[in-house]
């Protein structure tokens, strides 16, 4: 799922878990990804139990949310 958060007052990690609240709620999964610009995070990390890692063709202020493939 794409989502946009331009917020400028929130962290990267509330904006993720705004993000995973979301998914939870509209899927009915807990996301265990999200892919975030490259520029918005240097190194990948964890956020609680989602995988968070950086990309170049994700755009600022957006984040690829999900479940990785098995």
């Amino acid at each position: 799922m794409l989502w946009l958060d331009d917020d400028k007052k929130s962290s990267l990690d509330d904006k993720i878990r705004k993000a995973a609240d979301y998914y939870q709620e509209k899927y009915g999964q807990k996301p265990d990804i999200c892919l975030v610009n490259q520029a918005m995070l240097a190194n990948e990390k964890r956020v609680d139990a989602i995988q968070v890692q950086p990309a170049h063709n994700v755009l600022p202020n957006h984040f690829w949310v999900g479940i990785k493939a098995v």
